[in-house]
């Protein structure tokens, strides 16, 4: 099996299981032995035709600002300048 075979099997693997839930309710409950369809008929599936893929993020997360790094430098900034301010006054 080539790549781009299963490239296909897994896009119609998500096609179908995807149509399954949405059309099918008994497709949306869980199993005893499968635990939860949903995870299992569109989940996994997706998740091994993005591995298949390359995992490439989606051009909105790479977008995205940075933010939480500059943040987290300036809590972790003040909470020191703090801990010094407390040992002076000890």
């Amino acid at each position: 099996m080539t790549r781009e075979d299963l490239d296909s099997a897994l896009r119609q693997a998500v096609i179908l299981g995807t149509l399954a839930v949405l059309l099918v309710p008994a497709a949306r409950g869980s199993s005893d032995w499968l635990g939860w369809l949903p995870l299992w008929l569109v989940g996994m599936p997706l998740a091994a035709w993005w591995s298949l893929r390359g995992f490439p993020l989606p051009a909105v997360a790479v977008r995205l600002p940075r933010r939480r790094r500059v943040q987290a430098t300036r809590r972790s900034v003040r909470r020191v300048s703090q801990a010094t301010a407390l040992a002076r006054r000890a």
